[in-house]
């Protein structure tokens, strides 16, 4: 079966020949840590096994349950955020119709995300939207108590109990939280929800692969089980070998570091397809909140082209030479469009006449690889036969793989989060939460 593939032919002039064999012994290290289980954050590699451990009564019963959702709503509200809502809108969005919401027949509720902000103005459009339309809920959190989508749950459960009843609202909220404890857990237990496990040992970035991703994807339509194959075909692959020509999870997480080491400390994710934004928000939250610590860390940025190239292109091209490129390129489109003849040819395109968009858009994609690496920008290429829930499942498990081992290469715990806490102290703070007086005072004065 064919799988994602790297290339990094075009990094030769920036790494050399004999950079990479040398980081092969740091590598064989950093992967001996994530297979024993012996690294740091050990008690988070649950995400590891996972795609091989999701037995078939769980998809089962997430399928059973979308298809409950898709006959009672039109609208599924699912409430979380950072990892909570990223992984499933990345790929809902990636295998999605960017129009389906206008379609009059289509049989899939519109997914929309809430709790992944504080806009007041975002929330009171939500509620008005809901008053018109019918929907389900599903709240994401293992403690119940992260602000953005317990603020959000708190004016969603009031809405969708006036709307249904008590009762008519049990069967439209869906929980998915800690297996044990927490004030979401309490909740569920209490009103009765449907409710799904995060795992203990599964971090919210690297989450997808649970229901936190999967009972959204099975929501929108999409075949969580193919989604699930690919993530295993991946990991079979990443865990077989720490040989950076055999796995490219492996060569990845070297060809990032070396770049870094080589003062490249920008990496910039590029999609030639729109609808891969949210791959790449997804992408920058993993990599963000797993490398950025002490002081360390290659920062994530992303890019859509070519219509960021009519913006950012030029900084790329010609800007600070402290960046490196990371494109996702897409083999085979799904569907085929050509472009026609113009008699008159006023635009003077007509060269273009009988191609198809998506080898205009490769052409694209491989000039400006070309001239970015002319300009001093590092091209990686990550190549996938096509875009669908199997190849998303192995580009998944890819990022989530080689993440683990470029933390580890750079010699910090890539599960922990500790700077997302800085803000939320000075936050509850200033909105004066008990116990936090003190700071309350300490901080009024300096704004």
């Amino acid at each position: 079966m064919s799988h994602l593939k790297l290339d990094v032919s075009k990094l030769k002039p920036f790494i050399g020949e004999t950079c990479l064999p040398r980081f092969q012994e740091q590598i064989k290290s950093c992967h001996e840590l994530l297979v024993n289980r012996t690294g740091k954050g050990n008690d988070f590699l649950g995400w590891i096994d996972l795609p091989a451990q999701i037995d078939q009564a769980l998809i089962d019963r997430i399928q059973s349950d979308a298809v409950k959702i898709r006959n009672m709503a039109e609208v599924f509200v699912v409430i979380g955020i950072g990892g909570s809502y990223l992984g499933s809108r990345a790929v809902i969005e990636a295998l999605g119709n960017p129009f389906e919401d206008l379609k009059k027949d289509s049989a899939a509720p519109y997914v929309i995300f809430a709790g992944e902000n504080l806009s007041e103005d975002y929330h009171s459009h939500l509620l008005e939207l809901l008053d018109r339309k019918e929907y389900a809920v599903a709240v994401i959190s293992k403690s119940g108590t992260t602000t953005e989508p317990a603020v959000a749950f708190r004016i969603i459960r009031q809405h969708i109990e006036a709307k249904y009843g008590k009762e008519g609202a049990r069967q439209r909220i869906f929980a998915i939280t800690d297996a044990s404890r927490g004030a979401l857990k309490q909740l569920a237990d209490s009103e009765g929800y449907s409710s799904y496990v995060i795992p203990d040992d599964v971090g919210g970035r690297y989450s997808v692969l649970t229901p936190v991703g999967l009972l959204p994807i099975a929501v929108a339509g999409f075949d969580i089980g193919a989604l699930v194959e690919g993530a295993v075909v991946m990991r079979d692959i990443a865990l077989e070998s720490d040989n950076c020509e055999e796995n490219p999870c492996a060569l990845y997480a070297a060809v990032r570091n070396i770049l870094y080491r080589n003062g490249k400390f920008i990496e910039i994710l590029v999609a030639y397809e729109p609808n891969m934004l949210y791959v790449i928000e997804w992408w920058k939250q993993l990599y963000g909140e797993s490398e950025g610590k002490e002081n360390k860390g290659i920062f994530p940025a992303g890019v859509t082209f070519t219509s960021d190239l009519h913006s950012m292109g030029q900084y790329i091209q010609e800007g600070m030479r402290v960046l490196f490129e990371t494109v996702i390129s897409i083999e085979t489109p799904s569907k085929t469009l050509v472009v026609p003849d113009d008699p008159e040819n006023l635009d003077g395109l007509n060269f273009l006449s009988g191609k198809r968009f998506s080898e205009v858009n490769r052409m694209a994609e491989l000039g400006t690889m070309l001239a970015h690496v002319d300009g001093g920008v590092p091209n990686i290429r990550i190549i996938l036969p096509a875009l669908n829930e199997h190849f998303l499942g192995q580009l998944i498990y890819f990022f989530e793989f080689s993440c683990a081992l470029s933390g580890y290469a750079l010699g910090i715990n890539p599960f922990d989060q500790p700077g997302v806490e800085a803000y939320k102290k000075n936050m509850f703070a200033l909105l004066g939460k008990p116990g936090f007086e003190k700071e309350t005072e300490e901080l009024r004065r300096r704004i």
